[in-house]
């Protein structure tokens, strides 16, 4: 039977793990590096899926496993068929596992932490819980054991149950053409023994989503299942986890849990010694310029982050000034009479046809316009770097 998901690495570049290749999926090919746009619940926030391929000119878009089981449920998108048909996303698609939404239910939500230690980067912003009660009522938010995790749903309150083969099952009904294994992701600052824990039982979760997603015939046909490695910040159990792993029958490998911002090349580097050269790796939930070079170099192919359009809605733009990516706060009071470009070095649809002093205005008049306009300028600018870098891996210059 073919491999519904496959990947081809077409040039490395010399000095580092960096390679430039093509992801062949059921729904059209994608030019790696990539930037993978986040429509956690079937959509990217105020744009639609024409703006995503015209203006943006995004290859590929992740919807979240977690949010879409709660609302609107799988079965009515598989009744719909399938994600493509449901959210009108006319190219190739990716589901996570909904483990990292576990992850922002538990520890993460109880203490506070987040993916990147000492960093200004929340959990997840969808899961404001409504109450206190709620957690107060199951005595915690999620519950993790062997077999799986209980976790209480921040819409209403109401207990939910997540397994392996329930994660993959869920998925297979979502329909996208990338799937990921049931994981646990941990804080980064849990302690070594947690983490090799946790990593175990990913490592165990994964072999029971491997045989879960061989079970359904039609989906195998459809669907590549992507291996996640864990390990936290320890390079022995990273390299334990990919040692694992790239031993299992995945089409490629996510690379999640947690890091610190100083440890993510090593980190990624280790990993990537590990896997296999002739499968794709993407870098779960992070997604800065900065990150992205940093994961190019040490040999990741995609990339998927909430940051682009959670700033854009808060009135910041990414920019280029003197060749280094920085950002702009457009409620400053500079940019209220200024009639430039919102980022001078961009030539995207909102760079060509408005001015830094428009977008400040909408911003300042709560109008929903802003949000629509900045969205589209952060993907397109952070999709566009992305393939820069492939750019500059496929010319031969480092």
């Amino acid at each position: 039977m073919d491999t519904p998901v496959t990947f081809e690495v077409l040039k490395r570049q010399p000095g580092s793990l960096a390679r430039a290749g093509v992801l062949k999926t059921p729904h059209g090919d994608v030019e790696t590096p990539a930037f993978v746009a986040v429509g956690t619940k079937g959509t990217v926030k105020s744009l639609t899926p024409e703006d995503l391929t015209d203006l943006v000119g995004a290859q590929i878009a992740l919807a979240n496993t977690y949010h879409l089981y709660l609302q609107p449920g799988e079965k009515l998108i598989h009744e719909a068929g399938g994600l493509h048909s449901f959210a009108h996303w006319n190219m190739p698609t990716m589901t996570d596992s909904g483990g990292f939404q576990v992850f922002s239910l538990g520890v993460a939500f109880e203490s506070g932490a987040k993916k990147f230690a000492a960093e200004d980067i929340v959990p997840d912003p969808e899961l404001t819980v409504y109450s206190k009660e709620i957690a107060q009522s199951h005595g915690k938010l999620c519950t993790v054991d062997e077999d799986g995790v209980t976790f209480t749903s921040h819409h209403d309150g109401s207990m939910h149950r997540f397994t392996a083969e329930r994660s993959i099952e869920i998925q297979h009904a979502i329909g996208a053409d990338i799937i990921v294994a049931f994981d646990e992701c941990t804080s980064p600052d849990a302690p070594y023994e947690y983490q090799k824990e946790a990593m175990e039982r990913t490592h165990r979760w994964a072999k029971r989503s491997v045989l879960a997603h061989k079970q359904n015939y039609d989906a195998l046909k459809k669907q590549g299942l992507y291996g996640v490695i864990q390990g936290g910040r320890y390079a022995d159990l990273r390299t334990e986890s990919a040692q694992t792993l790239r031993e299992m029958d995945f089409a490629g490998f996510g690379i999640g849990g947690s890091f610190t911002k100083a440890d993510l090349g090593e980190s990624l580097r280790v990993v990537n010694e590990q896997l296999p050269e002739d499968k794709p790796r993407h870098l779960l939930g992070i997604g800065e310029p900065e990150d992205i070079e940093a994961g190019v170099r040490m040999g990741c192919d995609t990339f998927d982050c909430v940051a682009p359009t959670r700033l854009a809605r808060t009135g910041t733009i990414y920019a280029t000034e003197h060749g280094v990516p920085t950002k702009r706060h457009l409620l400053n009071s500079t940019y209220r009479s200024d009639l430039g470009k919102p980022d001078p070095s961009c030539n995207c649809y909102v760079c060509t046809n408005y001015t830094a002093a428009y977008l400040a205005h909408l911003f300042r008049s709560k109008e929903m316009l802003a949000a629509h306009l900045a969205s589209i300028h952060n993907l397109y600018y952070i999709v566009n770097f992305t393939k820069r870098l492939r750019e500059v891996i496929l010319s031969g210059n480092s």
